[in-house]
């Protein structure tokens, strides 16, 4: 049978105290004497009462919890992040809400109004930039987030990113390596920071080497890597090496190789970046340029709790992390060469 859960008017009672004494108590929200307190925590520890999270959170209008903004919980960067972000807030005693939404929404007050009144303590934002309607708004309210990814603008504060411009020039760097003779790259929006440095590192190192450049802007998807690969591959029939702004639209262009009969990487070199766990379960497998994704959860969760709970102490730090190149078969000529 069921043991009924004892209510806090049930507390009070056995106390001999009133409700709000029993409250102030259980929320730590104003001093009550050790005389008070200890007759409070005898009864507490007779009915081994657990006071609820939630009411708790409305008390002190704190809820322990961070939540995560992304613009795509589909893309599998994402969720391997998570992981070590949700691992590190738990550690800390906190809990983790995602949030996947687009940035018409982020424009609109609604939103953070929404998020405020469930007693949101603070953010990581994965999301384009704000308005500075919005930015006003969350400073106003004292809500604390740290950007990653394409939520990081090039004037931002708090973020964590890495090394974008680096990462696109050991990629073209590599291709060249290979005797690729006319290299492409399908961007990301150029809307969005990260695309934009790893659009300038492929420019820069091109010009460097003397290559003519070739760009097609993808949007990060799939779908992307599939049609805009199909569009280069008729217009630029003699290209023989492409950088692609992220491992999903390089992992969405192997329909199309394989449709019109193109061997990777004798024909074609590939590279993508994120370095995301799917480039290794397909056929080939894909090179790429490795971000640190746990590290990156990991770091900007343990800033996002220091805003919270140290406001007065915590400065505004941007950490920028190194990447790496990682071979594989989608660009191992040395390896065919070998076999």
């Amino acid at each position: 049978m069921t043991r009924k859960k004892v209510t806090i008017r049930e507390i009070a009672k056995e106390s001999g105290v009133s409700i709000a004494t029993v409250s102030r108590y259980l929320n730590k929200v104003s001093y009550t004497s050790p005389e008070t307190e200890r007759k409070i925590q005898k009864v507490l520890d007779q009915f081994s009462y657990t006071p609820n999270a939630v009411a708790r959170g409305l008390a002190k209008q704190k809820s322990n919890t961070i939540a995560f903004i992304t613009p795509d919980i589909t893309n599998p960067f994402f969720p391997e992040m998570i992981k070590s972000i949700e691992y590190i807030a738990k550690r800390n005693g906190y809990s983790l809400l995602l949030i996947s939404t687009n940035e018409e929404e982020l424009k609109n007050k609604d939103f953070w109004n929404n998020l405020k009144s469930r007693y949101i303590d603070g953010f990581l934002l994965a999301q384009s930039d704000l308005s500075e309607e919005i930015k006003g708004y969350l400073d106003k309210v004292q809500m604390p987030f740290i950007r990653i990814d394409r939520g990081v603008q090039s004037d931002s504060n708090n973020s964590v990113s890495v090394k974008n411009y680096e990462g696109a020039s050991l990629a073209v760097r590599h291709l060249i390596e290979l005797n690729c003779k006319k290299i492409a790259h399908i961007s990301g929006p150029k809307s969005v920071f990260p695309a934009r440095g790893r659009l300038k590192g492929y420019l820069d190192t091109m010009k460097l080497y003397d290559r003519t450049p070739l760009v097609y802007e993808g949007d990060f998807t799939l779908k992307s890597g599939t049609d805009i690969t199909e569009r280069l591959l008729s217009e630029h029939k003699d290209v023989d090496g492409i950088f692609y702004a992220n491992d999903l639209m390089a992992i969405g262009a192997l329909k199309t190789f394989k449709k019109h009969h193109v061997q990777i990487p004798e024909n074609i070199a590939i590279i993508g970046f994120d370095g995301i766990q799917l480039t290794e379960m397909v056929n080939p497998e894909i090179s790429t340029i490795k971000q640190p994704v746990k590290k990156i959860g990991e770091i900007a969760v343990d800033q996002l709790i220091t805003k919270i709970e140290q406001p007065d102490l915590a400065g505004h730090v941007n950490v920028e992390l190194d990447v790496e190149l990682i071979v594989r078969e989608s660009s191992d000529r040395q390896n065919q060469r070998d076999s």
